[in-house]
């Protein structure tokens, strides 16, 4: 079969959890035998010369503004995507070399882009109430890896809703809630079908979208990381960790995600503090949603006289995947109190690693945590404190931990889950025949 997914998330400069399914969907869909192809929506490549747009399409410039009458071709745009986006093919000849962003790249056989295509599918729905429209040759099924209004004519089109946190913790986001309700009250009215990660998503997405239960299933995640990331010897990441970061394998705990408040990002620094532990936290986020108490008092703690200041927090913004991969090698516990997730990768991406966890007894993560984690109540920073005191201390637990964690992470194999995502693209594709 001929499987498109989308690049809204692929073409961000840095990842978010989105893209990190994106790319192990594309690595999975590949593996089963499928054509890959990958509609992106960045600048226009559509000059005569193919080694132009192939150049245009890696450009990290930004594009020229729109000038005089920019407003009134973005009102022309948004007005005219739902009688159809025009795509092009990107050509790969080679000549581009973008080795550097291999890690960033998902699997494809053919990658597509549609100029300022998510831009102007967002408008018209917002403006207008209507979905974009796109046509692309012979593809079976269109898996849209978010929520966005845009519908591929002549395919399935499947849309993954990994949760509905706006809808559940509507103070954690700024989404217009209005807007992102009647976007998801739609595409669950509309869709061929409906993808979420976990159990506790699936309910939502019944429950407070009316969705029919056999319109919606779930595949839960599966995690892949380039296996000469996962033989790298301990002692290059040691090497690497002390080199870098001056930091001792082991002898950090993690944070990593989007500081954002369903992170709990404030609790658990509130809580790290109150454990009165010598061994540093490392914290691994951009900025997302109202992100600025949690940066004032990372700020506030920075600025402290090193005399007044006992604990090391260390806050790195981003780190490319390898570097990553070995920080989350290094921990000696990944830290994870979120309040809500649909599922929640950095725990089960440490526990493919061989790190121990403490994580919230909330939402999804119990179903990716099992018994293989340290569960507490998110909001109780008193329990929290306890476990990283536990975990800092007990050798034996971490090691426990260690090894449940990897046993866990088997459980959702790239096999199981390739099994899933298959057999919802050949029930989809028989359906339209």
């Amino acid at each position: 079969m001929r499987i498109m997914l989308d690049g809204y998330n692929l073409g961000l400069e840095r990842g978010t959890g989105v893209a990190t399914y994106g790319r192990n969907l594309s690595h999975v869909v590949k593996s089963l035998g499928h054509r890959v192809d990958v509609l992106y929506g960045g600048k226009s490549t559509r000059a005569k010369n193919p080694l132009l747009n192939e150049i245009a399409f890696f450009d990290a410039a930004k594009a020229p503004p729109q000038g005089l009458f920019g407003p009134l071709k973005i009102a022309r745009d948004a007005m005219l995507a739902p009688l159809g986006c025009r795509v092009d093919a990107v050509p790969i000849s080679g000549s581009v070399v973008f080795d550097s962003l291999k890690s960033r790249l998902p699997e494809f056989d053919q990658l597509w882009n549609s100029p300022e295509l998510y831009r102007r599918c967002l408008r018209s729905f917002r403006w207008f109430g209507q979905f974009a429209q796109v046509s692309l040759p012979k593809v079976d099924v269109a898996h849209w890896t978010y929520p966005l209004p845009i519908r591929a004519r002549g395919a399935a089109n499947v849309y993954t809703l990994h949760d509905l946190v706006p809808l559940r913790l509507p103070h954690t986001t700024l989404d217009n809630k209005r807007h992102y309700f009647k976007l998801c009250k739609r595409l669950v009215d509309t869709a061929d079908h409906i993808i979420t990660v976990s159990e506790t998503s699936r309910r939502d997405i019944i429950d407070l979208l009316g969705a029919h239960p056999d319109k919606v299933t779930n595949t839960f995640q599966a995690v892949t990381f380039p296996q000469k990331l996962l033989d790298k010897p301990e002692g290059v990441v040691r090497n690497e960790l002390a080199g870098t970061f001056n930091l001792e394998f082991k002898g950090y705990f993690l944070f990593f995600g989007a500081v954002e408040p369903k992170k709990n990002l404030g609790r658990l620094i509130e809580a790290f503090l109150g454990s009165a532990i010598q061994t540093p936290l490392v914290i691994v986020g951009a900025p997302g949603w109202k992100s600025d108490d949690e940066l004032r008092l990372l700020e506030t703690l920075k600025a402290l006289p090193t005399s007044l200041s006992k604990v090391r927090i260390i806050r790195l913004e981003y780190l490319p995947l390898p570097m990553l991969v070995s920080m989350i090698r290094g921990a000696k516990a990944t830290l994870f109190p979120s309040l809500y997730e649909g599922f929640g990768l950095p725990v089960l991406e440490s526990m493919l690693l061989g790190t121990a966890v403490v994580t919230s007894n909330t939402s999804s993560l119990t179903e990716v945590a099992g018994d293989a984690a340290c569960l507490i109540d998110p909001y109780d920073t008193h329990a929290l404190a306890e476990a990283i005191r536990a975990l800092d201390s007990n050798d034996a637990l971490r090691g426990e931990l260690e090894e449940k964690g990897l046993k866990q992470a088997k459980t959702f194999s790239e096999d199981a889950y390739a099994r899933r995502i298959d057999d919802i693209y050949r029930r989809l594709s028989g359906a339209r025949k």
